[in-house]
């Protein structure tokens, strides 16, 4: 099995280099307005309802596979007590550079989101987890531990992709007419699932390996350790790059409670 934690790595480091979408900081007046009650955080495309966060003046926030300087910051500036972990030491970059900058106080950590040993047993009041998963064969890691390190009634924000679209072959020609051919079931993974060669070739290009889980592994997933779901919702692709994206959100999201 090639080293998908490795390549994931290299490849969001160099998206951060390339100041891809995820990896552009925010400006010093997105931090002024913050600092003044003036501010939006996106788990999804679309902002994200306050009422989810709640009043996050003095709470301990980890922003779990989140670094590139946009949603860490702006919570720090709203009054959070942040810490980003994140396996992009690029990525991490992005969150100091806007720390240093703006006179914030924010905690970078470099690691795999699937092994939170370093932080202890209730240690957070909330999670931030912008889509991310995809990135990890496995998902259930993440929801244990970030049950194990949550306070009680503390919250886990999460989103990722609607499975479905994993489904489709990504041959160019079905795309060009129009159409949608399933030919992946879940789980999916590009690492079973790509030629050799294909793999050689995401290797070269520092393309990261992606994975497609179960809605019974994201949602229920959660439930099985011991979470509540006290929230759901969707949101549509702004950009499509599927034809699905078209025709259904492929954006899912969940609020999570720790109840004992």
């Amino acid at each position: 099995m090639t080293d998908f934690l490795t390549a994931n790595q290299k490849a969001w480091d160099k998206q951060a280099q390339q100041q891809q979408a995820w990896s552009i900081p925010v400006d010093a007046d997105t931090i002024t307005k913050a600092k003044q009650g003036e501010w939006q955080i996106h788990l999804t495309p679309s902002p994200l309802d306050k009422q989810w966060l709640g009043d996050v003046k003095g709470k301990k926030i980890l922003c779990l596979a989140s670094a590139g300087g946009q949603q860490a910051p702006i919570l720090a500036a709203a009054g959070a007590d942040v810490t980003v972990f994140d396996l992009s030491e690029q990525q991490l970059a992005q969150d100091q550079q806007v720390a240093i900058r703006d006179n914030l106080r924010l905690e970078t950590i470099q690691g795999d989101m699937r092994d939170l040993h370093i932080f202890a047993d209730t240690s957070f009041d909330l999670i931030f987890h912008p889509i991310s998963n995809l990135y990890i064969p496995d998902v259930t890691p993440v929801w244990r531990e970030c049950y194990r390190i949550l306070k009680k009634n503390g919250r886990l924000l999460s989103s990722f992709f609607n499975p479905i679209v994993f489904v489709g072959d990504r041959d160019p020609k079905f795309s060009e007419q129009g159409l949608i051919k399933p030919a992946y079931k879940m789980p999916f993974s590009e690492l079973e699932n790509l030629t050799e060669q294909q793999i050689m070739l995401k290797h070269q290009n520092q393309e990261a390996f992606v994975f497609g889980h179960s809605l019974t592994d994201l949602i229920g997933g959660q439930i099985n350790v011991g979470f509540n779901i006290a929230g759901f919702l969707e949101d549509w692709q702004p950009n499509p790059r599927f034809i699905i994206d078209n025709y259904l959100p492929t954006f899912l999201a969940t609020l999570a409670i720790k109840v004992a």
